[in-house]
């Protein structure tokens, strides 16, 4: 680019919060709808959910950069281009992916240092994780469920991260496929799969763990038996950006680690009974 923007228009909430870290905060003049960190980017005018765009509320704020993200968004960053505005569309799926998003990001807005300091502090907490999973007695077979009408699975930087806070994600092929659609599975599949920890995080929607402990089936899954379902806030963990690490991995080793004190102490409880 040939100057650093100083009105940015964010469609998504990982960019705005990526953008903050860095210290362009004040150089952000519209939000997405899903922002929560920092809280006085909530003050910005709202812009968009995810895929709804206030086209009018955009042409108000004059940026000279919009910066969206997803295959989802793609139409209208395209119709925005089409309108004269200066457009960037991510489509990060991976861990390594945002990190070098990230990076992205602070060049544009000439915080490249900032940025190379916030991607080497996130692979540091990255590696203390996989340190400490490799602690576990034994890693549990996870089912991470981002959807429920159909069962979607988990995207690629889920599963990365389950893997370094110590589980392993039982659908562990379908993270190669960009696309959500790829990753539909059915209700008898994760039966089959016998996860010993369930994770739900619904985008937009409030989980409702009720209900899928009483999917038909389910019950026999080593997850329910054992009262291993967890619901994680999206904001945690399907929006990738720096809360996957800060906010999403701690929670996910929480888990891993709660498990296995559950599993060491059923199985004293059955040794002091034998």
């Amino acid at each position: 680019m040939p100057q650093s923007p100083r009105r940015i228009v964010c469609l998504s909430a990982e960019t705005v919060d990526t953008l903050y870290r860095l210290g362009a905060g004040d150089q952000v003049v519209g939000v997405s709808g899903f922002t929560t960190t920092p809280p006085e980017a909530r003050k910005k005018p709202f812009v968009s959910a995810f895929t709804t765009i206030r086209y009018d509320v955009i042409e108000s704020l004059k940026p000279d950069l919009i910066i969206g993200f997803s295959d989802l968004q793609s139409d209208a960053l395209r119709e925005l281009g089409r309108r004269g505005y200066q457009v960037l569309l991510t489509n990060q799926r991976t861990l390594r992916e945002t990190f070098d998003t990230i990076l992205l990001l602070g060049r544009i807005v000439e915080h490249a240092p900032e940025a190379e300091r916030l991607v080497a502090d996130l692979e540091r907490q990255l590696d203390e994780a996989r340190a400490s999973a490799r602690r576990l007695a034994r890693r549990p077979k996870v089912y991470f469920e981002e959807w429920d009408e159909p069962l979607i699975s988990a995207i690629a930087w889920v599963s990365e991260l389950i893997e370094a806070a110590g589980g392993d994600d039982i659908f562990p092929a379908l993270r190669r496929c960009a696309n959500a659609s790829e990753r539909i599975v059915q209700p008898e599949t994760v039966i089959e799969r016998a996860p010993e920890i369930i994770i739900v995080s619904w985008c937009g929607k409030k989980a409702d763990l009720d209900a899928i402990r009483a999917r038909p089936g389910w019950q026999a899954t080593p997850a329910v038996r054992a009262n291993s379902v967890y619901a994680l806030d999206s904001a945690y963990c399907l929006q990738p950006g720096p809360m996957l690490i800060t906010e999403g991995l701690p929670r996910l080793c929480a888990i891993m680690q709660e498990w296995e004190r559950t599993q060491r102490a059923a199985f004293q409880q059955t040794a002091g009974a034998l």
